[in-house]
């Protein structure tokens, strides 16, 4: 811990259980209805109303904590059904844009289907028939996002042998004119096809995007329980970038969401010499994985089971106890030494002071040690600093890459606005 006293910098907090743990209904009210009605985070692509029923359905049977998974993720397949029927039956008329509307928002019914992570059987089925309907919106756009299945030439033998990424490049790329690239890692629960809401207002600005899973979630091939598995992990997507002519090789960057920072700190160190910058938004790197850190979070600001996710993103599934043991050890940033390399990309750091997800105390370890880097802390914001924190960074981005451009317009292009 970094505060004085040994303690966390929201040590009085942790005590205190946030609402929305008491049951769904508390859990839609006080920390979901907004944000679903605004179509941002987690409710990309989709619009309120098509919630309702699943919603109405999880407060008459009086949903809580512990939840049965499968149950859970049964309630919201009849809407996503329904709003994948009417996306097929518009494509069939060749309505484009109604059709690829109606696919991206019974993905997002799909997404809070199997939020926060695939753990059950229903939910696997929910990630697989949301991520199929989800590309199929993404590419009836005007400009389309594509699938790419890129080779993990880096892999070991029990690892998976490619790593699914989406890619939009802008139709002003070339080689005689490439453009920069920014490299989205995903997080702990918003996978490729919820962090793709970034990718338009990317290519409006002239600048490709990447985005993939990091281990552990999604469809990401590396080892979740190895901490170098994400050295060879971007080892053959950074072999891939170098193949790509429209990419400028000089302006690539890295920019890591939530869980993605732990990883975002770890690439800056380990493939310095492939990035112009690294965000780490929102990330941790020691202290997140204290015990008594862990023992906490469970009631805090996530909306659901917090240490019981990440031990199964971690490769330990339900074994809680082992994760709170081993975790520190085995996966801490400054105990494996990545913290104190000499080598390092120009890194900067962002979150909210109230983070009560991962300790703003890791972005004070970690300014502590190694290559200088830079940091901006939002005060009295939660996890991530939102909405304060993308403008920050979208400001630092363009300064790296060296364009002209406005995040408030940039930033105008995530809210989802149904128009069928």
């Amino acid at each position: 811990m970094a505060a004085p006293g040994g303690k966390f910098f929201i040590q009085d907090a942790l005590d205190t259980p946030a609402a929305h743990h008491a049951s769904y209904q508390q859990l839609w009210e006080t920390k979901w209805k907004k944000p679903a009605q605004m179509g941002v985070y987690p409710f990309m692509f989709s619009t309120a109303a098509d919630f309702e029923p699943g919603v109405k359905e999880l407060v008459k049977q009086d949903f809580k904590e512990p939840y049965d998974w499968d149950q859970y993720a049964k309630m919201y397949f009849p809407q996503a059904e329904k709003l994948v029927k009417v996306a097929e039956e518009a494509e069939s008329k060749g309505e484009v844009e109604k059709a690829s509307e109606y696919y991206l928002r019974a993905s997002a019914v799909y997404r809070i289907s199997r939020f926060p992570a695939p753990r059950s059987e229903v939910q696997r089925e929910a990630w697989k028939l949301g991520k199929d309907a989800c590309i199929k919106g993404l590419g009836l756009r005007p400009h389309p996002v594509f699938e790419i299945q890129v080779s993990h030439t880096h892999r070991l033998n029990t690892e998976g042998s490619t790593i699914p990424i989406y890619h939009l490049l802008p139709s002003t790329a070339s080689k005689e004119s490439p453009v920069p690239l920014v490299i989205i890692f995903t997080g702990l629960d918003g996978y490729r096809t919820e962090l793709a809401v970034w990718m338009e207002g990317w290519r409006q600005v002239g600048v490709a995007t990447v985005v993939l899973e990091i281990p552990g979630t999604g469809d990401c091939p590396a080892k979740p329980d190895d901490i170098t598995s994400p050295d060879r992990l971007y080892s053959s997507l950074f072999d891939w970038i170098g193949q790509q002519s429209g990419i400028d090789q000089k302006k690539v960057a890295v920019w890591a969401f939530s869980t993605g920072g732990y990883y975002a700190i770890r690439v800056a160190h380990t493939h310095a010499a492939k990035l112009a910058g690294v965000v780490a938004l929102g990330g941790g790197c020691h202290h997140m994985f204290d015990p008594a850190w862990l023992s906490k979070v469970n009631h805090l600001e996530y909306p659901f089971d917090l240490a019981n996710t990440l031990a199964y993103k971690w490769g330990y599934g339900n074994d809680i106890e082992k994760f709170k043991a081993e975790a520190s050890d085995k996966f801490s940033l400054l105990k494996d030494g990545t913290l104190d390399r000499q080598e390092c990309a120009r890194l900067l750091l962002v979150n909210g002071t109230e983070d009560e997800i991962f300790p703003i105390d890791d972005y004070y370890l970690a300014l502590q040690h190694g290559p200088v880097k830079e940091a901006r802390f939002v005060p009295a914001t939660k996890h991530m600093g939102e909405p304060m924190s993308f403008f920050i960074i979208l400001k630092w981005l363009y300064k790296l890459f060296e364009i002209e451009s406005d995040p408030v317009k940039q930033m105008q292009t995530l809210p989802f606005k149904p128009k069928f």
